[in-house]
């Protein structure tokens, strides 16, 4: 054979790879069996890139497929793939997974869900209208650590600013504040419906969820009939024992 047909001959066969119509899968140690045709439902995805033209993923010692991800929620993928079956439980872990393999009908299914639809266009709407918060959910992680040497509490001052009208007053706030004003971590103004029991919620919500323990307790100021009391301030305490 010469060398061009021989070229020729390795090109149609690399063209022509063969999938077996059964296709085993470990995902992270996770076994599953599902067809090819179900892996290759939405050409688009990346589960049909995956199993489309030449091989792109490791072989294990059972000679299963191997995706290197944790697998603990592929099977609500897999079983939406095969019925459209949509999960009624593990919501949003489910939906990262959707996102990560590139599966666009369940990734708007799940996000029509009242739970999804309420994070997404309730929720996280109106926290991209609080300046700064994410920014400031990470400041005031960083601060509790650093106060958390041989103390089983850290409290960290938060000062929330509802309107325009309080950010008039914050200087005059901060100013009676008796605690160290350095390490108030500041949120607001903000133009939305949610109130600051609201917001704090959120800020809770969003520490607890990376693994945190916290509470949040109003600082009550003392009253002095010769100055204003401000109820803009709270403290965020982190339990860490």
């Amino acid at each position: 054979m010469s060398l061009p047909d021989y070229k020729s001959s390795e090109k149609q066969s690399s063209a022509a790879v063969h999938h077996p119509p059964v296709v085993q899968l470990n995902v992270g140690g996770h076994l599953f069996s599902t067809s090819l045709s179900t892996l290759r439902k939405y050409p688009d995805s990346k589960l049909a890139e995956l199993f489309s033209g030449q091989p792109k993923l490791c072989i294990d010692e059972k000679g299963r497929y191997f995706v290197d991800r944790d697998g603990s929620h592929f099977g609500a993928v897999l079983e939406f793939l095969r019925s459209d079956w949509l999960p009624t439980e593990n919501i949003q872990e489910v939906h990262r997974e959707a996102v990560y393999y590139n599966i666009k009908p369940l990734i708007k299914r799940l996000e029509e869900t009242p739970r999804l639809f309420g994070e997404l266009v309730g929720r996280q709407q109106f926290l991209s209208r609080v300046p700064h918060y994410q920014e400031n959910i990470e400041v005031l992680i960083r601060i509790a650590r650093a106060e958390a040497i041989a103390a089983r509490h850290s409290i960290i001052m938060i000062c929330v600013l509802r309107t325009e009208e309080d950010l008039g007053f914050y200087d005059n706030a901060i100013n009676s504040l008796e605690a160290n004003k350095e390490s108030v971590v500041t949120f607001g103004p903000w133009k939305a419906v949610p109130s600051v029991k609201d917001l704090l919620d959120c800020v809770q919500m969003d520490i607890e969820s990376q693994g945190y323990r916290v509470s949040i307790q109003p600082h009550l100021m003392e009253k002095s009939f010769l100055s204003r009391s401000y109820d803009y301030f709270y403290k965020l305490i982190f339990t860490w024992w």
